[in-house]
């Protein structure tokens, strides 16, 4: 979940063109800077290990992006993840693809439900970009590397994402989240998170915070 600027279960990022100028309070409406909100749905709210999420009231986090966001005349773009068909917490049948409270978007912020790992693949996110000028480690990141690579400008609002614990990869499958928990073999969320900042800071985006972004 993500939010980034062009959020596992939230997140928030911004995607500019590289020729774009950076954003900041007190700025000028600018109609070439993007908050892509990715994956901050019920669907994450529904599965157990939501319960060791890195944190469980990230929406509250994208929420103080969006206001920033529309108060700069910034395009909220907003973007959900499906899985018809699948009997899951993904699936649209079962009515938790939705945005969490009191995360909504309002009249002219384009809605997408993507079904790929990042938001770019099967949506047309990159033609409303265009036309225009969130997990942390999953949905979120993903999309941050494609966006640089398409060459948007990138702001990844790391406090405005969230993630879940990640078993080893040679553990049994459907174990219990105290099982996971207790696995020393088990990658945890604040490990997710640091890993991620690495990964992308001076290569893919410019990582920063809530507060950092919007100076409160």
């Amino acid at each position: 979940m993500t939010s980034t600027s062009a959020s596992s279960a939230s997140s928030a990022t911004a995607a500019q063109p590289t020729t774009a100028e950076e954003a900041g309070a007190g700025e000028a409406a600018q109609p070439d800077t993007a908050l892509l909100v990715i994956d901050v749905q019920e669907s994450f709210r529904q599965r157990e290990s939501w319960q060791a999420a890195s944190d469980p009231e990230v929406a509250v986090q994208v929420a103080r992006l969006v206001d920033f966001a529309r108060a700069r005349g910034h395009l909220v773009v907003w973007v959900l993840h499906s899985e018809p068909g699948s009997g899951t917490v993904f699936d649209p049948a079962n009515g938790h693809v939705r945005f969490i409270a009191p995360l909504a978007p309002v009249a002219g912020e384009p809605q997408l439900t993507k079904t790929s790992h990042n938001a770019f693949t099967t949506t047309n996110l990159q033609q409303i970009l265009t036309e225009r000028g969130i997990r942390t480690e999953q949905c979120v990141e993903t999309t941050t590397r494609l966006a640089s690579d398409l060459g948007y400008r990138v702001t990844f609002v790391a406090d405005a994402t969230a993630t879940e614990p990640i078993s080893d990869p040679e553990a049994p499958a459907g174990r219990p989240l105290a099982e996971v928990l207790a696995d020393p073999g088990t990658l945890l969320p604040a490990d997710i998170i640091a890993r991620t900042r690495y990964a992308l800071a001076g290569r893919f985006a410019t990582v920063t915070t809530v507060k950092e972004l919007t100076g409160s």
